[in-house]
């Protein structure tokens, strides 16, 4: 049986069975020990019995006042392991941290928009979208469709501490800003 550990800077050694996808975004080392060092709690992995890392969620909290919000950074399944619930336990975690701990109002990520199957994950998860942000993992040019296939959506669930849903719109898909208007 896996299990769900804290994120330790020694799986850098080990993974890149998970980092090496089309979909995950690749850091340097200073910054995944950026965030072990000052979010550990939101860092974990699923680990295999063997050891082989299964994938990983790393995230921080962010932001002021009625903003104040734990945020994904990364989260990655290992091809093989995929469609085994691993991301929805990994995110429940971070989410119940960013919750209970930090008293977060909502999780947020980004996903890029051409990404259909994590999106659908996300929205089976309770994240709807909150806008679009143009180019926010580069400029590619024009894709399918007449739009920038690198743009993401900003997609957000709301948690206990935001009873009005004040962090939550309708019309997210509608809402278009620019990288620059992002932190």
């Amino acid at each position: 049986m896996s299990v769900i550990r804290s994120f330790k800077a020694s799986d850098m050694f080990k993974f890149n069975n998970v980092n090496l996808d089309v979909w995950t975004e690749t850091y340097n080392i200073g910054f995944y020990l950026h965030y072990l060092s000052r979010w550990p709690d939101l860092c974990c992995v699923q680990e295999a019995p063997s050891g082989r890392m299964m994938g990983y969620v790393i995230g921080k909290a962010e932001g002021q006042g009625s903003e104040w919000h734990g945020h994904v950074t990364a989260i990655t399944v290992a091809p093989e392991y995929r469609r085994l619930s691993l991301a929805r336990k990994m995110m429940s975690l971070l989410e119940l941290v960013s919750d209970e701990t930090y008293r977060g109002f909502f999780v947020d990520l980004y996903v890029r928009c051409n990404n259909l199957v994590a999106i659908d994950m996300y929205e089976g998860m309770g994240y709807s979208v909150y806008r679009r942000v143009r180019e926010y993992y580069g400029n590619l040019g024009v894709g399918k469709g007449g739009r920038d296939e690198e743009d993401a959506f900003d997609m957000r669930k709301p948690l206990s501490r935001d009873s009005a849903r004040r962090s939550v719109r309708s019309n997210g898909r509608d809402i278009v800003v620019s990288a620059h208007d992002v932190s």
